[in-house]
């Protein structure tokens, strides 16, 4: 199992940015696809972007295509959501996750461990 803990999340104002950061520890990172999930309120969970085990391919919601990017680094046990020019409309908490790297990265009901979220608000 991998166990993955959120941080980076907080207030800030519309066109700015924020640099979240999924922490893991348990088996070794590399074995997992992750993905950033967020969900508002009065939502359904929404994927947002993942990225493959070794870093070299990512995927994006049309939503934050352009102005999120997603990395790792499996030697830290850390992956990273970059998210630049925000908007109201980013507004939730964002989660971590991660899977064995088979099947759709887009599909939230894939992954299988979570991380506890950190609440990201962006004010107009």
């Amino acid at each position: 199992q991998v166990q993955l803990v959120e941080s980076g999340g907080g207030l800030v104002q519309a066109g700015g940015s924020l640099r979240l950061s999924c922490a893991a520890s348990g088996r070794p990172l590399r074995q997992y696809a992750v993905a950033w999930v967020r969900q508002a309120p009065g939502k359904e969970r929404e994927f947002v972007a993942a990225v493959n085990w070794n870093g070299d391919t990512t995927y994006y919601a049309d939503s934050v295509k352009g102005r999120f990017t997603a990395s790792r680094d499996n030697a830290k046990y850390m992956v990273y959501l970059q998210m630049n020019s925000l908007k109201p409309e980013d507004t939730a908490v964002y989660y971590c996750a991660a899977k064995v790297s088979l099947g759709s990265y887009t599909s939230v009901q894939g992954y299988q461990y979570w991380g506890q979220g950190t609440q990201v608000t962006v004010s107009s």
